[in-house]
């Protein structure tokens, strides 16, 4: 099957940068990314400074290719009419209300993506799970198409992203895998090399790794779970350091150079943020728990808690430094994100140590070199729990020596322009690296 255009709804951190890089590896193909929201839609038509997802190399990528074969659009219904092949890139939280509430995936923009596909679609379709979804969601997905499809054909692929925000564009350019799930009939096997075609523009065939929609749609929870296992792992025995008086930085190095385990994702810190870790895990465990797994769901839950054990134990730490209160003292967080190189502050560790900070009395003055101020406030609305908020609360637009000159400095972020400052006026509390005691100030 050729594929002469593409349609991606949800222009975010995911539908953004991937149908970017397709544009620019397949100029043949025109690419099309529609989204409800048009104040995102302009943004990313817009100057190539001020696109809303910030990934290193995305705006060169843009820039090559809008315009020519790569286009931004609100027209949902123009987009998916023009569009043989259709990803689906939009937002799937956990959901805070009915079964599964604090748990399972809301599944109700991706359930709105496919009656908008039913809806508009006059022509058979290649249907694409790019969002990070629980197992079986195919499923749920061909029964509204075919329930509103009016005679149409769907054939419905998993194909779950696997970027690391901060380096998206590098790992869409040489991808460690590309995974791609249909069924094992004539047409979904048909479906899956229309998909294969296009990924071999630029990635080596050995990377393309097909199965069924089952097995690719588990795999994008099972990878992010493990990952985050191994940080609360080594984070878990951070707290077991500070206690014997071992060094977590050298225990991170003996246990990375066993090559059965390898260095990655060793390093002690505050914790793992972002939209997908969290996220993920917690439907991982509502998943065991709906299939009886139950020793299996709890096992996959202490990674969570382990995490925001994490969290509370350094800024607890900063507040049993000043005697249990922190009032009248005025402290600085630098970072604000949830790791370096993206504007992306969802499920960022900031937001909790800087709210236990703020209610144990402190002034917080908070700086962040990409995400914005009205998105720092909207965090702090939308995520603490204080009424007051709004005060005592300062967001700086660049950090001056003034500034590191207050009680108490927290890094967060492991942003590069962080390392190079002055922190002798200050008390540092470095939650990029090691919580030990010897490491802090």
């Amino acid at each position: 099957m050729k594929i002469k255009n593409i349609c991606c709804i949800g222009a975010g951190y995911v539908g953004g940068p991937t149908m970017a890089v397709i544009a620019l590896k397949c100029p043949n193909i025109k690419v099309t990314v529609v989204d409800a929201n048009t104040e995102k839609i302009k943004a990313w038509n817009g100057p190539l400074v001020n696109l809303p997802v910030y990934e290193p190399g995305l705006a060169d990528v843009v820039g090559k290719a809008r315009g020519k074969n790569l286009f931004f659009s609100d027209d949902i219904k123009g987009a998916i009419e023009q569009a043989e092949m259709i990803f689906m890139a939009v937002n799937t939280p956990t959901k805070t209300s009915g079964e599964g509430a604090g748990m399972a995936a809301d599944l109700t923009y991706i359930e709105s993506c496919a009656k908008d596909i039913a809806k508009y679609a006059k022509s058979d379709k290649i249907v694409i799970e790019k969002s990070t979804l629980p197992v079986r969601t195919a499923e749920k997905i061909k029964d509204i198409l075919e329930e509103n499809s009016n005679g149409i054909k769907f054939e419905i692929l998993s194909n779950p992203e696997f970027l690391a925000e901060g380096t998206a564009i590098k790992d869409l350019f040489k991808s460690d895998r590309v995974l791609i799930g249909g069924d094992m009939t004539s047409s979904g096997q048909l479906a899956v090399q229309a998909l294969v075609d296009i990924y071999r523009n630029w990635i080596p065939k050995e990377k393309i790794i097909t199965t069924n929609v089952w097995s690719s749609e588990l795999s994008k929870l099972a990878s992010n779970a493990m990952l985050a296992q191994r940080i609360s792992s080594i984070n878990s025995l951070s707290a077991l350091c500070e206690k014997t008086g071992a060094d977590i930085g050298e225990l991170s190095k003996a246990i990375g150079m066993d090559h059965r385990i390898g260095p990655h994702f060793l390093n002690a810190s505050v914790g793992f943020g972002g939209s997908c870790f969290k996220k993920d895990i917690l439907n991982l465990v509502y998943l065991c728990k709906f299939y009886g797994l139950i020793e299996v769901a709890e096992y996959w839950h202490q990674v969570v808690k382990i995490n925001d054990y994490q969290k509370n134990r350094f800024a607890q730490k900063i507040i049993e430094y000043c005697g249990g209160r922190l009032k009248g003292k005025k402290i600085t967080v630098l970072g604000w994100a949830f790791k370096a190189n993206t504007n992306d502050s969802r499920e960022s560790p900031a937001i909790n140590v800087t709210e236990m900070l703020y209610n144990a009395g402190a002034d917080i003055e908070i700086y962040d070199p990409m995400v914005e101020k009205k998105t720092i406030y909207s965090d702090i609305k939308l995520y603490w729990r204080s009424k007051k908020a709004s005060e005592n609360i300062t967001i700086l637009d660049e950090v001056k020596p003034e500034d590191l000159k207050n009680d108490i400095t927290v890094i967060i972020t492991e942003w590069d322009e962080f390392k190079g400052l002055d922190y002798s006026k200050t008390k540092l509390f470095d939650g990029r690296y090691i919580i030990s005691n010897e490491m802090i100030g």
